[in-house]
């Protein structure tokens, strides 16, 4: 199961959050966001300790904590997609097309012309989108 997606810009700026879970474990994963960032500036300046390759955009799974699985998956524009889960059985592939749908969705939201680059994305679409994106996403048997 999803239980936080967040997009992150080049300059490790916030441009959105959002968890699905109850308001006590928002924080919770707002830190676990926030310290994924680590890991992917890891991966992506020391590219041959780790496995992606500097083209790859998903960057896989980041770490895991606890109950969490964190992914991370990088854009040309630098900007990072963190998708945590407590699922603890994901295949790639899923996670793979569950980056790619939500990459989609925020190309959309960021053409908007109204939309300032580098602030917060806050189009009630976009997070309509992301929404729809995560219910069809119900990785584990149990959602």
């Amino acid at each position: 199961m999803i239980v936080c997606v967040a997009v992150v810009g080049h300059q490790n700026n916030p441009l959105y959050i959002q968890s699905f879970t109850e308001a006590d474990d928002a924080l919770k994963l707002h830190h676990i966001v926030h310290c994924s960032l680590d890991v992917v500036d890891e991966r992506v300046n020391n590219p041959k300790k780790s496995g992606p390759m500097l083209n790859e955009t998903f960057l896989g799974l980041l770490y895991p904590i606890e109950n969490y699985k964190v992914y991370g998956y990088l854009t040309n524009t630098k900007v990072k997609f963190i998708l945590v889960t407590t699922d603890l059985d994901v295949k790639d592939a899923d996670v793979r097309n569950f980056f790619r749908r939500f990459h989609s969705a925020y190309v959309d939201a960021v053409s908007n012309p109204f939309h300032v680059p580098g602030k917060k994305i806050t189009s009630r679409t976009f997070a309509e989108r992301v929404s729809t994106i995560v219910k069809s996403f119900g990785f584990s048997s149990v959602a």
